[in-house]
């Protein structure tokens, strides 16, 4: 039950984050979803590193989807990088 209900938040954070982000984006649905995954447990780092949170919960939502936009620009980024050479 716990790796649908972590699958099921990935997807909800990715989408968000997607969203809050516009333009072309890599993958579909799987793609979405380790993106709010990974995106989570990069929030969840930088909101522990911040103090915004105590060490032992995990990040919350806000948190979730800005640690998945910052993996987004990175990919983009990484993209764009790639193309110019």
């Amino acid at each position: 039950m716990n790796i649908l209900i972590t699958i099921l938040a990935g997807l909800t954070v990715g989408l968000v984050a997607k969203l809050l982000m516009p333009g072309r984006d890599p993958g579909g649905g799987l793609m979405t979803i380790l993106l709010g995954i990974v995106g989570a447990g990069v929030g969840e780092e930088i909101s522990h590193a911040l103090g915004w949170y105590e060490s032992d919960p995990g990040a919350g939502f806000v948190a979730s989807v800005l640690g998945a936009i910052l993996l987004l620009a990175a990919y983009r980024y990484y993209q764009r990088a790639e193309g110019a050479e």
